[in-house]
């Protein structure tokens, strides 16, 4: 498991400040989601409770802002996020062989992190650069008019970087 999806007291303690902090402002249930999924690396249902009961809101409510929005995640994610837009542009550019591609390499389905907790693939929408179609994301870097051989010397770098910082 990843150690920054751990949650650990001190996470714990952090949190509950900034929840603080948030109740103090209209609309609290937003800043306080961005803060547990910065703090503890996703939202799982132990945290959506806290959240529900310290902001008087339903569990139920707190559960379908999280899993409505995409930037949230009830499952822990990888330190680096490896997202393919198959968007119609994209996907017509052949966007899917991509990502069959990414999910080959590195062994995991869309929405699936690897083992070791250092990647997660995503399948995304349109993130607005459809002129360089098709475009997949290694956290904020965008990756233009991309194909197989592309894809597979972006992991090949990741992989890399992995084993160098072991």
């Amino acid at each position: 498991m990843n150690a920054h999806s751990q949650i650990t007291s001190e996470k714990l303690a952090l949190f509950y400040m900034q929840m603080e902090k948030n109740k103090k402002s209209p609309g609290p249930l937003m800043p306080t989601l961005h803060d547990a999924q910065h703090i503890f690396g996703h939202i799982p249902v132990s945290i959506q409770k806290i959240i529900a009961k310290e902001l008087n809101e339903s569990v139920s409510k707190v559960n379908g802002v999280v899993t409505f929005y995409g930037n949230f995640s009830v499952t822990p994610k990888g330190k680096r996020i490896l997202g393919v837009c198959l968007g119609t542009a994209c996907y017509v550019r052949g966007s899917q062989t991509v990502m069959d591609t990414l999910s080959d390499e590195l062994k995991i389905k869309a929405g699936q992190t690897t083992p070791d907790g250092e990647v997660t693939l995503q399948a995304t929408r349109c993130i607005g650069a459809c002129g360089l179609a098709p475009v997949f994301s290694v956290d904020d870097h965008i990756y233009g008019n991309a194909s197989v051989a592309k894809a597979k010397q972006i992991i090949k770098e990741i992989k890399e970087a992995i084993h160098e910082t072991r």
